[in-house]
């Protein structure tokens, strides 16, 4: 069906009234300019499933990885292995918010869990947070985390029984998911808290499992991390020079060593990429600095993605479509995929801006036994709802993350 677009008004020329404008980078670079530069960025044309990748790539951590060239047909066709659910309840946006148009902002919640085997379907808690905010402009792309330890007022969940509560906002995958409500209960509970929160609604919502993510690494081939601080895996162990499971590795009754992430850049691969992405303890600013890093991977993903070797290759192309189907679930807001990929053609890798929140540093709640969001991170989030993130920005370029 054809997306809607009577809602919203499209965004306007540039300097008109309510257009947002273009972030500027605190650093010159190429594609860039730095403050005072006065030369005009170049758009670099990325293919259309590359758009994808940088989009649904943020789908969590995050990318889809879908290789896709072609009609919205096309699209639809190699999409049509992706699972579909009502990942958002209540807290999709109303008919005053713009309902189901893409015309105007929009904004996604990406949520990444880290399911395994012998693990209870219902016993998970969503540790990856992350906002994706798309001005109306539709050239730029926002990724926000929300620390897994933010105190956050959980409401009541009929779906799975929950009667409420103050509770870590990670929680509230876990507490949507019981008594039969399932992942999709628990993402409706966690947009739901998010919104009650933060006062933003959403136009869709991804659920990524980690398991499934690392197949989408292994068919890009690897991705270039660079690693800030030496860091022990708090998850992984070598096993005869093999990657394993710390509690895999206790079972074989062989020795094992931890797998440790060295300073410096390098390509990884999808286990290195993703363990790497995990770690919090041992870092200088624990879950702010895998946050960041959880970023970085998502951009090193996009960039992997437009290299020329997977547009020639139909190989890598077939096995990241195949990947990508199996790791995630997808909420578009009843709008097909096809027509979300179309409306967010205009924006590429290079325009994928990673944000933190507290100045990416720890601050406790008024106990100290969670966290608390600082009253500069609640702006940042008011200014994500009136689509006036840009602006704030550029008069606070300290949200700027750090990781490259």
């Amino acid at each position: 069906m054809p997306v809607q677009t009577s809602r919203r008004p499209q965004s306007l020329e540039p300097g008109s009234p309510g257009r947002v404008p273009p972030i500027i980078p605190t650093q010159p670079g190429p594609g860039g300019r730095g403050p005072g530069g006065g030369n005009k960025r170049t758009k670099r044309k990325d293919p259309l499933w590359a758009k994808l990748t940088v989009i649904f790539g943020a789908v969590l951590m995050m990318t889809s990885g879908l290789a896709i060239v072609g009609s919205k047909a096309v699209i639809g066709q190699a999409t049509s292995s992706i699972d579909q659910g009502n990942l958002l309840g209540d807290a999709g946006k109303t008919n005053a918010e713009g309902g189901n148009s893409l015309d105007g902002p929009i904004d996604m919640l990406l949520l990444g869990v880290d399911a395994r085997q012998r693990w209870a379907a219902d016993d998970v808690r969503s540790d990856t947070i992350i906002i994706l905010h798309i001005p109306a402009s539709h050239d730029q792309a926002y990724l926000i985390s929300i620390p897994r330890d933010t105190e956050a007022r959980i409401p009541a969940f009929e779906k799975s029984g929950y009667r409420g509560g103050t509770d870590k906002i990670n929680a509230a995958f876990f507490h949507g998911a019981q008594n039969g409500g399932g992942w999709e209960g628990g993402a409706q509970l966690m947009a739901k808290t998010i919104k009650s929160m933060t006062g933003i609604s959403f136009d869709g919502a991804a659920i990524i499992n980690f398991g499934g993510f690392k197949n989408v690494i292994d068919a890009l081939g690897t991705v270039r991390i660079c690693v800030s601080h030496e860091v022990k895996s708090h998850h992984m162990s070598m096993v005869d020079g093999k990657p394993m499971w710390n509690a895999d590795a206790k079972k074989t009754g062989k020795s094992y060593t931890p797998v440790v992430h060295k300073k410096g850049c390098r390509e990884m691969e999808g286990w290195e990429a993703l363990d790497y992405a995990r770690q919090r303890y041992g870092l200088p600013n624990s879950d702010y600095d895998r946050q960041q890093n959880q970023q970085q991977l998502i951009k090193a993903m996009a960039k992997k993605a437009t290299d020329k070797g997977m547009l020639t290759n139909p190989i890598k192309l077939n096995s990241l479509i195949k990947a990508a189907g199996k790791a995630f679930i997808l909420d578009t807001g009843g709008v097909p995929i096809a027509d979300f990929i179309f409306t967010l053609k205009g924006v590429s890798g290079n325009d994928l801006v990673t944000l933190r929140t507290n100045g990416g540093t720890y601050s406790p709640n008024a106990d100290h036994s969670k966290e608390s969001l600082n009253e500069l991170s609640m702006d940042m989030f008011r200014a994500v709802k009136n689509d006036k993130l840009a602006d704030f920005v550029v008069a606070n370029p300290n949200v700027l993350s750090t990781r490259k």
